[in-house]
């Protein structure tokens, strides 16, 4: 390769690997600091249904960008550890209705706080400015 097409393409400069590297940290600080063992996923769905209320699984999945294999996981998961349930919808016993157990809604109540310290420490190094333009910058590329 000459020079100039080494310049063409630095790894380092893609947006698909530097979002990896950011995510990368951002889930090791959140599992370091995250109480009951929750996963960012867990955590999604439950925050979701928290602020929501009872959801069908597909709508669940929709709220948090999930596939319909990942949040079934998902969901079968938090339901073993007792933090949400489902029932069939009356409408349509086809649907599965998910909501959080009362378990569940103390354990996502009391994990916001520290939600919010994962993101403090994710984004520490920016400033307020910085901080709103990331945020709105990320959310254009969704």
């Amino acid at each position: 390769m000459s020079d100039d097409q080494d310049l063409e393409y630095r790894l380092d400069d893609q947006v698909g690997y530097i979002l990896r590297r950011v995510y990368q940290r951002h889930t090791g600080i959140f599992a370091k600091l995250m109480p009951e063992d929750l996963t960012p996923t867990r955590f999604a769905a439950m925050v979701k249904l928290l602020e929501l209320g009872t959801l069908s699984q597909n709508e669940l999945g929709r709220q948090t960008s999930m596939d319909i294999a990942t949040i079934k996981g998902v969901v079968d998961r938090l339901k073993a550890r007792n933090f949400a349930k489902s029932q069939r919808d009356p409408k349509d016993g086809r649907r599965q209705m998910i909501s959080l157990t009362s378990e569940g809604k103390a354990v996502v109540e009391n994990a916001l706080p520290f939600a919010k310290n994962v993101t403090e420490k994710t984004i520490a190094n920016l400033s307020p400015e910085e901080r709103i333009q990331l945020i709105g910058l990320l959310k254009k590329l969704c």
